[in-house]
């Protein structure tokens, strides 16, 4: 490590300095760790993945660009980058999460009963329409409502411009609420959809 406290940390690890990257892990390790803890439940998942996060952040160092963030941001980016990616290789497409709390994590197949995993009373109504709507806007209502992402960190996960993506969540979250209106409504009259 060069020892210039004005370089960046990850401009060093771009120009291959092991230290710099010892370094880096040590300082960025418990909040990677957290990061992927949220959201990933399973522990030998988990320690797998930060391993495969700090390898892409060795390969990636090099697009830190310090005039558009700090490190923490790239950092963070990197790891919800590749949370997301995991959720996706282990079969959690956004058409099979609840959406019955703000961090909820009971994910079910589309083969897979629903009703044991119903927390509320209208839980099946809402996975029924949610697989309803076109992919982008479950995946944008999902990175949005489930992951707690911000419409530009959905942005910059998916690649998908900022304006499409608040399009596909303003539009998916009313036509979320278009389709159970009526569900809703009729329930309450004591009417069974």
């Amino acid at each position: 490590m060069s020892g210039n406290d004005h370089t960046p940390l990850l401009t060093e690890v771009a120009n291959g300095d092991q230290e710099a990257m010892r370094t880096l892990i040590k300082r960025y390790s418990g909040l990677v760790w957290s990061l992927v803890r949220r959201k990933i439940s399973s522990q030998n998942d988990a320690e797998d993945l930060v391993q495969e996060i700090f390898a892409d952040i060795w390969k990636s160092a090099h697009r830190y660009d310090p005039s558009i963030g700090s490190e923490d941001t790239f950092v963070a980016m990197i790891t919800r980058r590749r949370i997301i990616d995991q959720i996706r290789r282990i079969g959690r497409s956004p058409t099979q999460v609840t959406l019955d709390a703000p961090n909820a994590r009971i994910a079910c197949s589309e083969n897979e009963d629903i009703e044991r995993f119903d927390t509320t009373p209208n839980a099946k109504r809402v996975m029924r329409v949610l697989r309803s709507l076109r992919p982008e806007r479950r995946q944008t209502i999902e990175l949005a409502v489930v992951h707690g992402l911000s419409h530009s960190q959905i942005a910059e996960s998916t690649g998908m411009p900022l304006g499409t993506v608040k399009a596909h969540l303003r539009r998916g979250l009313d036509e979320v609420r278009t389709l159970l209106n009526p569900q809703l409504s009729a329930d309450s009259k004591g009417v069974t959809p």
